[in-house]
């Protein structure tokens, strides 16, 4: 068993590590950004470091600021939650280098999925349906023109192979557009990642965001654990994600957890992780991604499934073997996430003190979040303060559930979204369960 474990994140995913270790008797190390000094995380951690000022380049982001602190607490393993570090091969390979645990997959696994192209021709070996586009990398414009005219076929969507949450990415839907899209794609890319490599997909209309939940142990077992459907988003965001998806069939689901397991193995991940398809309206699935770490949205598996997602993967990363097999959805569960953000002034920021602060409880009401009255929101990261999540027997229950839920949480000082979502629970097309990725572009405030 692990002694101390340092989390190298901060705000709700490190209060939900903690939260695990505390009932697994391993001690904690929190670090933090002179920023979140008053942080729920800081104060509920057995140690807590001082890792820089607000900016993450000085704090959350800094290999060396968060090893020293793992080496003067003599902690013993290293949690990376999500975003951050979480998926750096790099800060991987240093904590082996130092005899400290990562928690969560190897360089090599990392790099084999951190990269698009390189885990696109990964799945086409391993037989796991991927969009028809590019071999490869785009070395031209007029390489771009020549493959969506005459083998991808309009439309088409240019990607940032270093990519993530929507930068670098441009929908073309005819020739004309491409020369404008393909420059500013690569810009954006080179900008955001210090990568400017881009690529080409058929881009895919009415399309679901499905994601199957996996986790392998060093034994080369590997398990599903049911999917989530994140077709609710907004600029590549999510904002909602619910299990069971209401597209889903038992066929689907069985074809698409064996495409996610053939993928995990074709790297014999070890860890839990994440495999995100796209789904058309026709019920075709394609490969999109690989996060190699914990999901923001892992509690509505959670729920679905009364599993604890965190021991897992501090389990996997002991050497224990995998606690079951693969998993099939009891409840449903619904999450809605709760951001620091106008939705009546285009989702703008809104950082700031909270004055007043008051949640829902109630049967199959979960909150997730390391706020409180008087926690004052800085600006200088993501705006997610927190995650409501409600479970019960069926979808119509668990939206219900939702509704009353949210008219329960009052978090006054800044704006939220939670109007967004008392809107939203109340949408036809949603309760209905029609809508997909594009469902908020025509969704209006009211």
């Amino acid at each position: 068993m692990f002694k101390k474990i340092l989390i190298a994140n901060r705000g709700e995913i490190a209060l939900r590590v903690i939260r695990t270790c505390r009932e697994m008797g391993i001690k904690t190390v929190a670090v933090y950004s002179t920023a979140d000094k008053d942080s729920l995380h800081v104060r509920f951690a057995d140690e807590a470091v001082c890792i820089g000022k607000p900016a993450s380049s000085e704090s959350y982001l800094s290999i060396p600021n968060i090893m020293a602190a793992a080496e003067i607490t003599n902690a013993d393993a290293i949690h990376p939650g999500y975003g951050f570090l979480a998926e750096n091969a790099k800060f991987s390979q240093i904590c082996a280098d130092h005899g400290i645990k990562f928690i969560g997959p190897t360089p090599e696994m990392i790099n084999a999925m951190g990269d698009k192209i390189t885990a696109k021709e990964t799945m086409i070996k391993a037989g796991v349906p991927t969009i028809p586009g590019s071999a490869g990398l785009l070395n031209s414009l007029e390489e771009a023109i020549d493959l969506a005219k005459n083998l991808v076929g309009y439309p088409v969507i240019l990607k940032a192979t270093a990519g993530g949450g929507g930068k670098g990415m441009r929908v073309v839907w005819e020739e004309s557009e491409m020369e404008r899209a393909y420059n500013t794609a690569k810009a954006e890319a080179g900008a955001a990642f210090k990568n400017d490599g881009i690529y080409m997909e058929k881009f895919v209309e009415e399309p679901r965001h499905i994601e199957i939940q996996i986790a392998g142990d060093q034994y080369g077992t590997v398990c599903h654990l049911s999917e989530r459907d994140c077709s609710i988003q907004r600029r590549h965001q999510k904002l909602v994600e619910e299990s069971p998806s209401p597209f889903m069939t038992d066929d689907l689901r069985q074809k698409m957890g064996e495409a996610a397991i053939k993928a995990a193995s074709a790297i014999n991940y070890e860890s839990v992780g994440t495999i995100e398809f796209l789904v058309d309206k026709h019920r075709n699935f394609y490969f999109m991604e690989m996060n190699t770490r914990i999901q923001v949205e892992h509690c509505v598996t959670e729920e679905v499934i009364s599993f604890d997602l965190i021991k897992e993967q501090i389990k996997i990363a002991l050497g224990e073997r995998l606690s079951g097999m693969n998993h099939l959805p009891k409840m449903h569960a619904i999450e809605c996430r709760i951001n620091a953000e106008d939705p009546y002034n285009d989702f703008r920021p809104s950082p700031g003190k909270i004055t007043t602060l008051h949640t829902p409880g109630g049967h199959g009401v979960r909150v997730d979040s390391h706020v409180y009255a008087g926690y004052v929101i800085p600006p200088y990261y993501d705006s997610m303060i927190g995650k409501l999540i409600t479970v019960a027997q069926t979808r119509e229950e668990a939206i219900n559930t939702m509704y009353r839920a949210l008219s329960e949480y009052v978090i006054e000082g800044v704006k939220t979204t939670i109007p967004f979502h008392l809107q939203l629970m109340k949408n036809e097309d949603f309760i209905a369960g029609n809508f997909n990725t594009k469902f908020l572009e025509g969704f209006t405030m009211k």
